[in-house]
């Protein structure tokens, strides 16, 4: 078995991962990067937009190790911007095939270590320090030691392998339902916007007070028209897409989202599809035995789109997604619960060290799915106490498997919150290592703070 010893292992290579080895390394540590597939960026790569680094405000929430990304697609040509949904939220566009670059370039300028097509499959601890991990490759095994690990993995494997006490659903034992992103190219912008205009009952608008802000559907409609981006929400209840699931020619969904992913290939991203059978994130066979039924749906939601909706008439379907969306698997029991009222009432901490803005977005079965805004179009803080797994010492966990009730983690899960939670989970790793702390508890929080400040991170100053 091959020997690698580093300062800080970072094991996940989805936005939570990303943002914790690009933050480590740049607050000094040696880091590498584990990641199981084989490309960096997870579900940003899906062509979804990267929801929850403003807030309905249109305020950024998320910095610092967003923003050197997002720079970057800039500067690749890849970056559109900031858009207003007009129903819950503001998020970000970037083109996933640039994306796909942009990751590796940033992570290799700070020097990350990246190791591809690997995953852990055990992990050494004692007495609460987790000590080393194995990592298996197609050909090998790797004994890969470091004095700090960050799980953002997902599914929290490294924290409960060293025994973190976690969570899977609540009390309903239901799970949000697995999704595959696709996208079309050559869609014609003026002609569709025109047909969200002058159908506005059929669609998604208006969801908080804030974002209503007193105006009908017709209003928020011509409000998307203004905007100028293929950035619209068909809501599964109304009269459009309704109709075409109760005629068959659509499958039953909340749903059909379409954002963009490329002015210049006048292409779009599509979030339809749904396997709501209460699938297990980590249950390979089980989530492997839904693609069938999710590329069907997705063929048949792209023929939908071109045989119904102006200016998809001549389309192309573009691709899809590298992989299957996963909402819900486990949640780390951390220091700290964050609860679905601490992100709903947009509740403030002392131990902030990133923030949320998303709408508690909870999806079921057929066309039902639970949105909660957070209050007033502002955010919640995210507590570093929720990032530092009961019993552990020298582990920190980033992204969906972070320290949550249910609720809370249908906004915590979205990508921002990722990026944001990792460029935290990373400084703090790092900044341990340099101060050589047995335990990530001693790490002085206005230390923390402070430093993320310095690299940009939002901590203060929204609503």
């Amino acid at each position: 078995m091959r020997h690698l010893d580093t300062d800080v292992a970072v094991i996940g290579g989805g936005a939570a991962g990303i943002g914790a080895a690009i933050a480590a390394a740049k607050t000094g540590a040696r880091t590498v990067l584990v990641e199981a597939g084989p490309m960096l960026g997870g579900e940003l790569l899906s062509g979804m937009s990267v929801d929850g680094v403003l807030n309905a405000r249109g305020e950024w929430v998320v910095r610092g190790v967003a923003e050197e990304i997002f720079e970057e697609c800039r500067q690749m040509q890849g970056f559109i911007g900031p858009l207003h949904d007009f129903r819950l939220i503001c998020y970000v566009c970037c083109d996933p095939e640039v994306l796909k670059l942009a990751i590796p370039r940033v992570l290799a300028r700070y020097g990350v270590q990246v190791i591809l097509y690997s995953q852990v499959s055990e992990t050494y601890s004692d007495n609460g320090e987790v000590e080393a991990v194995v990592i298996s490759h197609r050909d090998s095994r790797t004994l890969l030691t470091a004095r700090y690990f960050v799980d953002a993995s997902g599914d929290g494997d490294v924290a409960v392998q060293a025994g973190a006490p976690f969570e899977i659903s609540d009390a309903s034992g239901d799970l949000q339902p697995l999704s595959l992103m696709f996208r079309m190219s050559g869609v014609e912008n003026a002609p569709f916007l025109d047909f969200v205009r002058d159908n506005a009952a059929s669609l998604a608008v208006g969801e908080s007070d804030y974002v209503r802000g007193g105006r009908s559907d017709e209003e928020l409609a011509q409000a998307i028209h203004a905007q100028g981006a293929p950035s619209v929400f068909f809501k599964g209840n109304g009269p459009f897409l309704g109709g075409a699931i109760q005629r068959g020619d659509m499958f039953p969904t909340a749903l059909i989202m379409i954002m963009p992913t490329s002015e210049a290939r006048k292409e779009v991203c599509v979030n339809a599809t749904r396997v709501a059978e209460n699938i297990m994130g980590t249950d390979a066979a089980a989530v492997s035995a839904a693609m069938p039924l999710l590329t069907e749906q997705v063929w048949q939601a792209a023929r939908f789109l071109k045989e119904n909706v102006p200016g998809f008439e001549n389309a192309a379907f573009a691709g899809v997604a590298p992989r299957i969306g996963i909402r819900e698997t486990r949640r780390i029991m951390g220091e700290y619960v964050l609860t679905g009222e601490d992100c709903r009432t947009g509740r403030k901490m002392r131990d902030v060290v990133t923030k949320g803005a998303h709408h508690i977005d909870i999806h079921q079965e057929g066309i039902k799915q639970v949105r909660i805004p957070v209050e007033n179009g502002g955010s919640y803080d995210i507590p570093w106490q929720s990032l530092i797994p009961q019993g552990l010492k020298n582990l920190v966990v980033a992204g969906r498997c972070m320290s949550s009730t249910r609720e809370a983690n249908g906004t915590t899960r979205m990508m921002g919150q990722c990026l944001g939670m990792g460029h935290a989970a990373g400084t703090a790793a790092a900044m341990a290592v340099s101060g050589e702390l047995a335990d990530i508890r001693k790490l002085p929080l206005d230390r923390l703070q402070a430093t993320l400040r310095e690299q940009g991170a939002v901590l203060e100053g929204t609503h």
